[in-house]
């Protein structure tokens, strides 16, 4: 009896020097049709909203920058080139507001993410109630900028206000101020309320960055000797600096747009002490209808957002990824 795997056929092989058959030239450019188009088809929904909400609005404010508008009657008509702009660079509110983002960044930079950063720190460690401690730290993250303006502006209010109040009860009447009224003291208060605001947004960003360090990197160095000092200068610190200049980014855009907590607190006031780039605009294009002008701002703030934008991707955050390539490399 003949074994069955003896009656099977040969497989059919390809004839010597005869290529296997290709697709043809137009099948491959219907497939390559068909993907086009399905990337286009998922793509086109986020381009239309982005052109309409993002490129759209910058191009009018660019366009209508360039005209004395009041915002009603069409579209603008009585052309002045770059007359908003010479006007903006010589006011003297401008000047202030460019100052009072400056103190503001500075003052971030100096005291709220150092400071955030040392509780970030602290709330790693090992504590009871540590989870809790970091919900009560993260809360005031979450009330909207509204709420907080007007809890703020009751707390600094100068005769009921809970901080002249608490000055009285400890002897301290002298220390007493109009806080949102006095040109001096009103910047110092508005960064006072904006680090009870943010600092928790900060803290956390700083704590996420430090777990993500490695604790052997610590031990090691302990073994070595280090201090906690040293520890955290030569391991911690260097490690969380993509944390740190990131939290530096978005400190120093979100000073150059901030509105809405300076104009429930103060308006901008007393006497444009407290102005920012934004509320300045809000006045002259909603309060004065002044919308070419308005729009002129707007186009400096957007210019100096990319502007800083720009410098941090080509500077900072090319470095970054570059050393963590290099890094991932090196480990191999």
């Amino acid at each position: 009896m003949t074994h069955p795997a003896l009656t099977e056929r040969p497989e059919k092989r390809p004839q010597a020097g005869v290529s296997p058959a290709r697709p043809r030239p137009a099948a491959v450019r219907r497939r390559r049709l068909r993907g086009l188009a399905t990337v286009a088809l998922f793509i086109a929904p986020a381009f239309v909203l982005y052109g309409l909400l993002v490129l759209a609005p910058i191009a009018i404010a660019a366009y209508t920058s360039l005209f004395r508008w009041n915002g009603l009657g069409g579209w603008p008509e009585d052309f002045i080139g770059f007359d908003n702009f010479t006007r903006l660079f010589d006011s003297d509110v401008f000047h202030g507001d460019l100052r009072n983002a400056l103190i503001i960044i500075v003052l971030s930079l100096l005291v709220q993410l150092p400071f955030a950063l040392g509780l970030a720190l602290l709330l790693n460690q090992r504590m009871r109630g540590r989870a809790v401690y970091r919900l009560l730290f993260f809360a005031p993250y979450v009330l909207s900028e509204v709420i907080t303006g007007v809890l703020f502006s009751l707390i600094l209010s100068p005769e009921t206000g809970l901080a002249n109040q608490l000055l009285r009860a400890v002897g301290l009447e002298e220390l007493e101020r109009a806080w949102l009224a006095d040109p001096s003291t009103v910047i110092p208060a508005l960064f006072a309320v904006m680090t009870w605001k943010y600092f928790g947004f900060y803290m956390i960003l700083f704590l996420a960055g430090r777990q993500g360090i490695p604790r052997e990197l610590g031990e090691a160095a302990a073994i070595d000797g280090a201090t906690a000092w040293e520890q955290f200068r030569h391991v911690t610190l260097p490690l969380l600096g993509p944390t740190v200049r990131i939290a530096a980014f978005l400190s120093i855009i979100g000073t150059v747009q901030l509105f809405d907590l300076v104009w429930v607190l103060t308006g901008g006031g007393p006497d444009h002490a407290s102005e920012t780039l934004a509320v300045t605009m809000f006045q002259f294009g909603f309060k004065r209808t002044q919308i070419g002008y308005a729009s002129a701002i707007s186009v400096v703030m957007f210019l100096l957002s990319m502007i800083f934008a720009l410098a941090y991707l080509r500077f900072v955050m090319r470095r970054d990824t570059q050393g963590a390539v290099t890094t991932m490399g090196d480990h191999r």
